[in-house]
């Protein structure tokens, strides 16, 4: 499966010819300016959460491609009152089958609110289980023993996890994560975008090694085979 990495939590997997992006945050990155956001024509946005680092460039990107936007019926309820139709609400534990594959909605321990502060609903993380691979997107989280469950729904090829700490998991906890959901091929993000959540990359790969596990950590704009 091919994964593009357009900085911070925001990467398009391809999936039976579909593109699917998740969390777009673009136009303000400024560790993003290379990224060229009208190239990007999603058949699907899947948003974790209402935080503008996760849904900034939602709205544009949704309105210029016509795709399906995913989210909390809340998220749902607000792209709605912004001109934006095609939406698909899910919630916790809820789980349906899409055109690539099935999506299991799972606790994300966060915060929800939307840009103009109003309730965005629970946040989430996804499992995508398809024909061309599992894996799961934890979205922002603090390590939980929900994860344990995991493997109980499907067995990964790899996952996607935040590492940059203060708002979410930290580097020790993605590991003890990656153990939880017995996935040994791990792609970072949510780190470096700001001060908050800088880390040293080179400590956090030897964090993973040692318990015998891969980080990846594509540059912005990179696109690598999970």
């Amino acid at each position: 499966m091919k994964l593009v990495n357009f900085g911070h939590s925001c990467f398009q997997v391809e999936i039976k010819g579909k593109k699917i992006l998740f969390d777009p945050f673009i136009t303000y990155n400024e560790l993003a300016k290379e990224v060229q956001i009208d190239a990007i024509t999603p058949d699907y946005i899947f948003l974790s959460h209402g935080h503008a680092d996760h849904i900034a460039d939602c709205v544009g990107i949704a309105k210029r491609s016509g795709c399906k936007v995913v989210c909390a019926w809340e998220i749902h309820e607000w792209l709605n009152k912004q001109g934006i139709a095609n939406t698909h609400p899910m919630n916790t534990g809820g789980k349906w089958a899409f055109e690539f594959g099935t999506v299991k909605c799972v606790v994300a321990q966060h915060s929800g609110g939307l840009p103009d502060g109003s309730y965005g609903g629970n946040p989430m993380g996804f499992i995508f289980t398809t024909d061309e691979g599992n894996f799961y997107y934890s979205g922002d989280t603090a390590l939980t023993m929900d994860m344990q469950l995991i493997p109980l729904w499907a067995k990964l090829d790899f996952a996607v996890l935040p590492l940059g700490d203060n708002f979410t998991m930290d580097v020790a906890d993605a590991v003890r994560c990656a153990e939880f959901i017995n996935c040994d091929r791990i792609v970072g993000v949510h780190y470096n975008t700001f001060g908050f959540i800088k880390i040293d990359t080179e400590a956090a790969k030897a964090a993973f090694a040692g318990a015998g596990k891969t980080l990846l950590l594509p540059g912005i704009n990179e696109s690598i085979i999970v």
